[in-house]
């Protein structure tokens, strides 16, 4: 059977992203999943290999070629002053030939947590880090600095740790209310297909990651890591992003709480609502995503989408992903109004 050149790239990236997820019997997988024979398979390995895009680990297993690179900036040498020089230096030569909205990912959110290195974590040091192969970029950034969740629990006399990532998770976040918005990290993270932050013993993340290559990095760190990955192939782009959280005028209006995240167990009291709910009511609306979530108690429903709702009329909240059992409890607790 003659593919299309459009079918055999699509057979090219899917082969690539097994690799990269290490997924096991690749070519009996890749052959049954796309109903392939694995002769077929094993030509487009060949010409992989050939290309220096993939290098065989052992007998049936591949991994992708990758380039790495370590870079340190010093805070007395003047080396933490520019918050586009880490980018423009060391990671755009790399990416330069990517499509523009890749680059464009990447030139914003590089600026945004250098930037926030340079302004807000008082660290003498920043260590890049940069894995680069056909697939996917991956940066981590660490800096020796006072920690990202003890900055913001202090500033905002927070009761824990834990307070401070869930507030993260909302935006409109920042310890210098007149020079910064306090959109980088919540812009950053929607943007990147991996995205962690790791401080105080403590992990911030909306979406995947790879444990094995953060916990390779967040061993011993005493101030805060930041975990970025994104495929060289995405199909994001800033705008997109920025324009499903904004509303007509541009503004900053729209904000996503995923509760998996921020709770280890099911949602169940009304101080966890609380907590949810601090510095909604700058938003006009609030997505409550539900996914991974197998249950909330009454109290937690009845805060958030009764009394919480009642005094924030004008705000829309808009629970997403939920079971049955959730939606059993919200039901309840709507329908007891």
């Amino acid at each position: 059977m003659k593919f299309s050149d459009e079918k055999k790239n699509s057979i090219k990236m899917y082969i690539l992203e097994k690799i990269e997820q290490k997924t096991e019997s690749l070519s009996k997988y890749v052959s049954n999943e796309l109903g392939i024979s694995q002769n077929t398979v094993h030509s487009y390995l060949s010409e992989l290999l050939e290309k220096g895009i993939i290098t065989k680990s052992k007998r049936g297993a591949y991994e992708l070629v990758s380039q790495k690179y370590e870079y340190t900036f010093a805070r007395e040498k003047g080396e933490l002053e520019n918050d586009t020089h880490a980018y423009n230096e060391c990671l755009y030569p790399l990416i330069k030939h990517l499509p523009e909205n890749v680059i464009e990912i990447w030139d914003y959110t590089m600026s945004e947590m250098v930037n926030n290195v340079i302004d807000h974590s008082d660290a003498e040091k920043l260590d890049l880090y940069i894995e680069h192969n056909y697939f996917t970029t991956r940066v981590f950034l660490i800096d020796n600095g006072v920690g990202i969740f003890k900055k913001i629990k202090e500033h905002f006399s927070l009761a824990s740790f834990d307070d401070a990532i869930c507030e993260l998770f909302k935006g409109k976040l920042t310890t210098d209310i007149d020079n910064h918005s306090g959109e980088g990290i919540f812009f950053s993270s929607k943007m990147m297909d991996e995205f962690l932050i790791f401080s105080s013993g403590k992990i911030f993340t909306v979406n995947k990651y790879d444990d094995e290559k953060v916990l390779n990095f967040i061993q011993g760190i005493q101030g805060t890591c930041v975990c970025m990955s994104l495929s060289n192939f995405t199909n994001k782009t800033a705008a997109e992003i920025f324009g499903f959280y904004s509303n007509v005028d541009g503004g900053f209006a729209k904000t996503r709480i995923p509760l998996k995240n921020i709770f280890d167990k099911s949602p169940v009291s009304r101080s966890q609502a609380k907590r949810i709910c601090n510095r909604l009511e700058q938003f006009k609306e609030v997505i409550v995503d539900f996914e991974g979530v197998n249950w909330m108690g009454q109290g937690f429903a009845h805060q958030f989408f009764v009394v919480w709702q009642k005094n924030h009329p004008s705000i829309s909240l808009l629970p997403i992903n939920m079971n049955d059992d959730v939606k059993n409890m919200y039901s309840h607790v709507m329908g007891a109004m």
